[in-house]
């Protein structure tokens, strides 16, 4: 019988040794269960022919071609990917909603000995426990930000925490995004419910007992939305303010954005939305700045023509409770190691 997972906790601990997603390979790159493998019982264009067939001609026909594409492709798994598993291997599958292709998957695993088993309502069953757990009940974590003017190297300060045995929320990196105009990394952002998945993951493995370091950003970064109560937990949260001298975040942004401010064609396209918002005149020295190479200086005109004002703006309106400021004259990695020591005390002081 498939297993009913009633938890995000108990899928996450699934105990089996091997989570096999068998949708296509858009589906599961869209989103999968942690720690799952690929095996799809139909490839992309596969399962678009099915499709088709189901709705131009019958579902009878449809499930009759489906079948013979997904043994095929069940035999080479198991003849590949799978070939070196012994008699002991205990395997969990699932498709979309634990239907048709996951039973015909685990069905053929179990005739050869394997203990195969699958996931109650599939796919659609983990995402119900994930947006239970990120939309529809408050989070049970106490969450302190860490706030500051851009440039304070807010994100590269977490794993320095989390090495001193704070527990940290790198939002940014599981956006795969900088949180700002500028942000773009290499590779994209994932999929809206891929950044879920991960933050789930994340908040998963932590305990509610102690406090969460989190940076403070805005409820989108990038293409990525904040789910409801992770943005209603960061608006009642307390702040820890890092105080840094522009000129120590000027070369710190200039080294950290080095590979966007050093390309001038680049920084024109990505900084084309806010001509309207700062002026072309303004815009244009910034990019003049990037062709002579004064990277520096286009760090400082950034933060003081754009981010410091934004970030000012916002400060009128937060209402969050600051516990701590702390002043850094510069940001090299003997200063970093200070701030981190600084912030755990305090955070440790809460918990």
């Amino acid at each position: 019988m498939p297993i009913n997972f009633t938890s995000l906790d108990a899928i996450l601990d699934h105990g089996y040794d091997t989570v096999i997603d068998v949708r296509s390979p858009a589906e599961f790159a869209a989103d999968h269960i942690p720690g799952a493998i690929n095996l799809p019982a139909l490839d992309n264009a596969q399962r678009a022919e099915v499709g088709t067939i189901y709705k131009q001609r019958s579902p009878f026909d449809a499930r009759k071609i489906g079948a013979s594409m997904v043994i095929r492709n069940v035999a080479d798994h198991i003849d590949g990917p799978l070939k070196g598993k012994d008699g002991s291997w205990r395997p969990l599958v699932y498709c979309w909603r634990g239907g048709q292709r996951s039973g015909v998957f685990s069905t053929i695993l179990s005739e050869i000995g394997w203990r195969a088993e699958t996931v109650r309502g599939g796919y659609s069953t983990f995402r119900r426990l994930v947006n239970r757990m990120l939309y529809d009940t408050p989070l049970p974590y106490r969450l302190v930000l860490l706030d500051g003017f851009t440039g304070t190297a807010k994100t590269e300060l977490l794993p320095h925490l989390a090495a001193r045995g704070v527990q940290t929320i790198d939002l940014e990196g599981l956006a795969r995004h900088r949180g700002s105009v500028l942000g773009d990394l290499s590779g994209g952002q994932p999929a809206q419910k891929g950044f879920e998945t991960a933050l789930a993951t994340s908040l998963h493995g932590l305990d509610p007992d102690r406090p969460v370091v989190v940076e403070a950003e805005s409820s989108k970064i990038g293409q990525i939305n904040l789910p409801k109560s992770l943005w209603q937990a960061m608006l009642s949260a307390p702040r820890i303010v890092l105080d840094v001298p522009a000129t120590a975040r000027a070369d710190y942004l200039a080294r950290a954005y080095r590979d966007v401010i050093s390309d001038p064609e680049a920084l024109a396209q990505k900084l084309a939305p806010i001509r309207r918002l700062r002026g072309h005149k303004v815009v244009d020295r910034w990019i003049a700045l990037s062709r002579q190479g004064a990277l520096v200086d286009l760090a400082h005109a950034l933060m003081v023509e754009h981010y410091d004002p934004a970030y000012a703006k916002s400060r009128r309106i937060d209402e969050r409770a600051v516990i701590a400021t702390l002043p850094s004259p510069t940001l090299d990695e003997s200063s970093l190691a200070s701030l981190a020591d600084a912030i755990g005390a305090v955070v440790r002081k809460r918990g």
